[in-house]
């Protein structure tokens, strides 16, 4: 253990502890903006400075380990004399328009502006203008940016995609998409990562709900909503709502008192997602098709991206079924269009996802009879829902728990667990071995593939199973860097797996770009085990139990694998088509 003193405070840390660790773990906070445990630990903002006693200069605090006898203040003269200059510089480079900034309010350089009382830059204003499409998913305002380097190294260490480096010298210097490529032309997964681990409102999900709006104003339109269900785990939040009290019932009754016409869970396409792909696994596992690569899922549009340019050969082993978003999508247009009497056209389908990707993916086209379109018309992340509450004047308070809308009314325990890191795959599994053995197995017999801490074991969990005497060699595995080491392990032949689940956000759709940001912290786990919580006390648990999807199937699609199934509820996946359609 090592003694020190911050701010008079004496306290005993162990060895190798940062001073800024030190000063948190005995309820001192320090003040930084590049800051980031493990991943980015380069005192590039210069904000996290303190004074050790002895010394003339001030040291900073993220990269600094204390030391026996060290004497240190955080919030002397000199210091905060030192850290408002440094704030002042960084604002004179920071377009500082901050009420139309989507992360005012919640932005970690005007906490601090605002707590060292900045009320004025004193030095001259020189922003920076880059060009950037903005209807690409991903937005980036170059007029923002810090250059405090978190993209790079989250994008670089996390994600292993590289698409931000920086570029320039001295006072030029600045970040920008790697390679001098247009971000159209990057590897970007569109996994949001990068945004959700920037410090102010430099990156930005692309914003959606003026288009929401429209639609709900359009008397030619009947708007049906969708919600993802990692959504449910995180948009209470933002607006002050204990998990147990921000429930999805509540945000069917705020999409309702927005003007949408009907409200549906995307719990219930999970469950159909698993009938279609878990028979396709149990097809192609049967067949051989399976003996020298994996089937992997393929309901993350970030994961998908990702496969189609670092290993476009292995795109032939993803499962052909559409995500949950999709396969809603393309109900709404023929099932549910069908219901009502209505043409595919004048549906106007919204999904609620907590997801950046899901915006390119809504791009997917579908063709079924005389239409011609989208399975999906608009996709808004967990924080635009929140924006839209607010702006509809809606109090958390007077929300109250509703159901969805008949006729895709079901859902199981099986279908809530997609939002988190494994579930996809131990609801597959539930289903695959009834398939097999025509019975039930234990709800809980596929615990094994369920996280056991925010990337514990390098986001990897490994698990076989025994269903009769077939053994099930499983693997599932969130963040891209930990799948891009996962899939050099299968090239490689050190690990065999004949099913693995993918997931480009570490910890999974619960830790997604589109999810509250929380600077500094991660909370995919916690919010994961939220969404194990629900399960544990759905009624049905099996997603082939699921009798509003048993019903689709009888009035509709006849059965898992059909030919309409395959026509509306699969795809083709072509490694040459990235970015779907014309939109960006």
């Amino acid at each position: 253990m090592v003694n020190i003193t911050i701010d008079g405070k004496q306290i005993s840390v162990k060895d190798n502890t940062t001073i800024m660790e030190a000063a948190s773990q005995n309820g001192i906070p320090i003040p930084r903006l590049c800051y980031l445990k493990g991943i980015n630990e380069i005192a590039a903002c210069r904000v996290c400075v303190v004074e050790l006693e002895g010394k003339e200069k001030l040291i900073t605090s993220c990269n600094n380990v204390a030391e026996e006898g060290m004497v240190i203040y955080t919030n002397s003269p000199k210091v905060r004399k030192h850290r408002r200059k440094t704030v002042e510089m960084i604002l004179s480079q920071h377009d500082c328009k901050c009420v139309t900034c989507a992360r005012s309010g919640n932005c970690s350089l005007q906490t601090i502006a605002n707590d060292l009382n900045i009320l004025e830059i004193p030095f001259k204003q020189e922003l920076e203008h880059q060009p950037w499409n903005k209807k690409f998913p991903l937005i980036r305002d170059s007029s923002k940016c810090i250059k405090c380097m978190r993209c790079v190294q989250v994008c670089d260490k996390v994600q292993s995609l590289g698409v931000w480096d920086v570029e320039g010298t001295g006072s030029r210097t600045t970040i920008n998409v790697s390679g001098r490529r247009r971000i159209e032309e990057a590897d970007c997964s569109l996994c949001g990562q990068c945004i959700t681990h920037c410090p102010v409102g430099a990156l930005t999900a692309r914003d959606d709900t003026e288009k929401i709006w429209d639609a709900i104003a359009d008397k030619d339109k009947i708007v049906v909503a969708q919600v993802a269900p990692a959504v449910r785990a995180a948009w209470g939040e933002q607006i002050g709502l204990a998990p147990e009290d921000a429930t999805i019932g509540k945000i069917l009754d705020a999409l309702k008192r927005m003007g949408v016409d009907y409200v549906f869970d995307t719990v219930f396409s999970a469950d159909l997602t698993i009938m279609e792909e878990g028979h396709e696994f149990v097809q192609r596992f049967t067949s051989g098709e399976l003996k020298n690569r994996p089937m992997f899922t393929s309901c993350c549009p970030g994961w998908i991206r990702f496969i189609k340019t670092q290993f476009p050969h292995l795109v032939k082993y993803l499962s052909s079924a559409k995500s949950p978003q999709q396969m809603f999508g393309a109900a709404m247009k023929t099932y549910f269009a069908d219901k009502l009497g209505v043409a595919p056209e004048k549906i106007y389908t919204i999904s609620v996802m907590p997801c950046v990707a899901k915006k390119g993916e809504r791009e997917m086209e579908l063709f079924y009879g005389e239409y011609a379109g989208h399975d999906i018309d608009a996709v808004i992340t967990t924080r635009e829902l929140v924006k839209m509450i607010r702006s509809a004047h809606i109090r958390p308070d007077t929300l109250q728990d509703i159901e969805s809308d008949r006729p895709m009314q079901g859902g199981t325990g099986a279908g809530v667990i997609f939002g988190a890191t494994g579930g996809v795959m131990e609801a597959a599994l539930r289903s695959a071995y009834f398939i097999i053995k025509g019975e039930n197995p234990p709800a809980d017999a596929f615990h094994a593939v369920r996280s056991q801490g925010f990337n514990e074991n390098d986001g990897v969990q490994e698990a076989n199973f025994q269903i009769n005497d077939i053994t099930v060699r499983t693997a599932v595995v969130s963040g891209l860097g930990n799948a891009r080491a996962l899939l050099q392990k299968i090239e490689r032949g050190e690990v065999q797996y004949d099913f693995v689940e993918v997931m480009a956000c570490p910890g999974g759709c619960v830790g997604g770009g589109g999810q509250p940001i929380h600077d500094g912290e991660e909370r995919a786990f916690e919010r994961g085990k939220n969404l194990y919580y629900l399960d544990e006390n759905y009624d049905i648990r099996f997603s082939h139990e699921n009798p509003d999807v048993l019903e689709m199937y009888e009035e509709y699609f006849e059965k898992p694998l059909s030919h309409k199934a395959h026509m509306l509820l699969h795809t083709e996946h072509d490694a040459e088509v990235v970015n779907y359609g014309k939109g960006f």
